[in-house]
């Protein structure tokens, strides 16, 4: 199934990779969507705050709490601990690792999200590049919860 957004996700992603570099390396860059006069870092997600990530085709997940992200797959649904860095953007969070000896970093950005899957909303866009793969999720918070019929499930995780 394909992941479905208020804008498709891949542009969204896109978009909020191009922001965070963008403010790492122009703080009065121009045309950068947002308050270009805001250069505070995103701080909707506290830095000790889990965010929980999941995507599909293929499926993924996990969490990140502080500098450790838990990476999932059906195949391996205890997770495999990677060791990332966490840099706060104006437009979102990202965190860099490496996972078996390719990069892998992960985009959280605001943004309404659905899986395709069910019938949740959630906060947040995800976006993973692994190697040279990327892959396109939704991600929320314990403070900021998806809503929609099958929460129940999807917060249990």
């Amino acid at each position: 199934m394909e992941l479905r957004s208020d804008a498709p996700l891949s542009r969204a992603a896109l978009a909020l990779a191009a922001v965070m570099v963008l403010s790492a390396c122009h703080s009065g860059a121009k045309n950068v969507p947002g308050d270009a006069q805001d250069h505070a870092p995103f701080h909707e997600i506290g830095s000790g705050e889990r965010i929980r990530f999941v995507g599909t085709e293929p499926f993924w997940g996990g969490d990140v709490v502080g500098e450790r992200l838990t990476y999932t797959t059906p195949e391996n649904a205890k997770g495999e601990a990677i060791a990332v860095s966490r840099f706060a953007g104006r437009g979102g969070l990202s965190f860099s690792g490496e996972r078996k000896g390719a990069l892998l970093t992960l985009a959280i950005g605001p943004g309404t999200c659905t899986d395709g899957m069910s019938d949740q909303t959630y906060p947040y866009t995800a976006m993973l590049k692994l190697g040279d793969e990327t892959r396109q999720g939704c991600a929320w918070t314990d403070r900021q919860r998806p809503s929609g019929p099958e929460v129940s499930a999807t917060e249990s995780r």
